[in-house]
């Protein structure tokens, strides 16, 4: 079914200035959808994370976390988060609970640190949720990515946890020429994914714990700036989107130790034109991506559908894109793309980050000055 001109003016009008609840129900290539303004007055909010009772943990990039109710009643902000740099692309990231949140009611949170010199560098720390949600306490700072550097993008940070309680997390290079050469380099956080245990120790069976030289965190390097990233429940594997150049967003199922290619191989080109490393998109001893965007989408959040609301939708992923303002569903065999569909494009807005609620429901942020909370239903 596709959307006609008054409903596309209808969906429009439910980011335009109004109270929170406004909705439109639209067509999509298979099932209808109704989207709904849960809540709105966000500053770029980030990351979105679901508690057990329903209800969310959100954060803004300014440095910000907020606890929004079912009924999308935002809170004060939580008390307790360490400092954040919030120039440009940096501030407060992303958000996710522990596995076993309903015992330790740990919370991690990935953000950009500051250091001497205006260098900063993106950091995890986690903390205890008061049993009231207005505060952090016991904070700690579980891992910091080496070397801080002079810049304030490609920040990555994006967490996930895999089914063996492993934490994820997904780095930039942080942008510049003069050091995204050390997306290469084993002895650099920049550019890479990194694998840790929830206090921040390296499992033991890290790819590099043994290698001498090399950083224990690094589960996979070559990468650009990864902003989505999810556990595949049918497989148990890592999948993650990285941000391309002028094209060349790269969806990968990163494995333990391998090499993604960047800056020396890439299906885009640098933002003047002229061709990244090599100017080839393929190496020996590189991996290639299952799927890549040339025009990107600049892809941010991603999940694998699983819920019971959209039956014809289970097993497919969800990418919130920022540059296409749309959210990209991706039909899958295996770990092949068979098919594509952008949904939500007459919003025009941003979408930094995808959740499926405990209904089912698909749940959105909009990378926004009045950032919105959306959520995608059955009719």
């Amino acid at each position: 079914m596709r959307i006609t001109p008054l409903a596309a003016a209808s969906l429009a009008a439910i980011l335009a200035a109004g109270a929170a609840g406004a909705q439109e129900t639209v067509g999509t290539e298979g099932p209808e959808i109704t989207v709904t303004k849960v809540a709105d007055g966000l500053s770029h909010p980030w990351g979105l994370a679901f508690l057990p009772d329903g209800s969310m943990l959100v954060t803004e990039r300014p440095g910000r976390l907020h606890h929004v109710s079912t009924k999308g009643e935002i809170s004060e902000p939580i008390s307790g988060l360490p400092e954040v740099d919030n120039r440009r692309q940096g501030g407060l990231l992303d958000v996710a609970i522990d596995p076993d949140f309903a015992d330790n009611r740990l919370v991690y949170w990935s953000y950009a640190e500051p250091g001497e010199g205006g260098t900063t560098s993106t950091a995890v720390a986690r903390g205890k949720l008061s049993d009231d949600v207005s505060a952090v306490e016991d904070v700690e700072v579980i891992f910091s990515q080496k070397p801080k550097v002079q810049s304030t993008a490609h920040y990555g940070s994006r967490l996930a946890f895999d089914g063996d309680g492993h934490l994820y997390v997904t780095l930039g290079e942080r942008f510049s020429e003069t050091f995204r050469v050390q997306a290469q380099d084993l002895d650099s956080h920049l550019g890479k994914i990194v694998r840790i245990d929830p206090d921040g120790s390296v499992p033991e069976d890290n790819p590099f714990v043994d290698k001498e030289g090399a950083l224990p965190e690094i589960w996979s390097y070559g990468h650009r700036n990864v902003q989505a990233a999810a556990i595949n429940p049918q497989s148990g594997k890592l999948w993650s989107i990285e941000h391309g150049p002028r094209g060349g967003d790269e969806l990968n199922v990163p494995e333990a130790g391998k090499n993604y290619g960047w800056p020396v191989v890439s299906y885009g080109v640098n933002y003047d034109g002229s061709p990244v490393g090599t100017g080839k998109q393929h190496a020996e001893g590189m991996l290639d991506p299952i799927y890549q965007w040339t025009p990107v989408i600049a892809p941010s959040g991603m999940i694998f559908y699983e819920g019971g609301m959209f039956p014809d939708w289970r097993g497919d992923l969800f990418v919130g894109g920022l540059a296409s303002k749309a959210l990209v569903r991706l039909e899958l065999d295996g770990e092949k793309v068979v098919h594509e569909e952008r949904l939500l494009q007459d919003l025009g807005v941003r979408f930094r980050d995808v959740a499926q609620g405990p209904d089912g429901a698909i749940w959105l942020i909009t990378d926004e000055d009045n950032g919105a909370i959306l959520k995608v239903s059955a009719p």
